[in-house]
């Protein structure tokens, strides 16, 4: 795959609690130059962005990220002030703890409203699996399906473990025909990054897009 369109497929990811203007203004000017699929930066950057690059930069950014246990109406507010401020897409981080406590109708709701909320917007939903049963990450495949969301999410990236192969194989078993997938966290060399869109990943969220595949480009793969 050449790497034009390897960057294609890449949510371009700088979501660290110490994140500077000067670091998001790398990630930008990185996606713009190699036309990664989005930007995926925190909520309090998504104006300044918009301001400064404008349609340049397709905008996506992190609610109720990355624990997950805000109530459902902060998470609504988070998605509208964030729509206010330019961003096209957004991504959720379930609410784990009603996950864990098999209460999968409140989940299922909690998305459908975000998804209500966001409209034409794309909403990818993080299910955070390492923390997951495979039972549980097959309900939320049918949560996922269900609220009408476009995408299901491995990670945070922030958790005790990332995309998993195994884990892609079972979202396809279990999602509906027009649900997508994204992986993130754990997508470390170029190969991985090649195994997961065959695999039928469409987005991968990584901050280390542009090194990988330099990496493999020097590596002659």
């Amino acid at each position: 795959m050449e790497n034009s369109e390897l960057f294609s497929y890449i949510d371009h990811t700088q979501l660290k609690a110490f994140a500077t203007w000067e670091d998001i203004r790398k990630l930008c000017d990185e996606a713009v130059r190699y036309g990664t699929a989005s930007v995926c930066v925190p909520p309090c950057y998504i104006k300044r962005i918009h301001e400064a690059y404008g349609d340049k930069i397709n905008i996506c950014t992190v609610v109720g990220f990355p624990l997950g246990y805000s109530v459902t109406e902060a998470k609504a507010a988070e998605v509208k002030k964030a729509l206010e401020d330019g961003v096209n897409e957004i991504d959720m981080v379930v609410n784990i703890s009603d996950v864990k406590n098999g209460n999968y109708p409140a989940v299922e709701a909690e998305i459908k409203a975000l998804k209500e909320a966001a409209g034409s917007k794309i909403l990818k939903v993080i299910i955070e699996t390492c923390y997951l049963t495979e039972e549980e990450k097959i309900a939320m495949c049918h949560a996922v399906t269900n609220a009408g969301a476009d995408f299901i999410k491995t990670s945070t990236g922030f958790g005790t473990g990332g995309a998993t192969m195994a884990d892609i194989k079972l979202f396809k078993q279990h999602i509906g025909p027009e649900v997508k997938i994204k992986a993130a966290g754990g997508v470390k060399t170029i190969r991985d990054l090649e195994d997961f869109i065959a695999e039928g990943c469409t987005r991968i969220g990584t901050s280390s897009a542009v090194s990988m595949i330099q990496q493999g480009q020097a590596e002659g793969y």
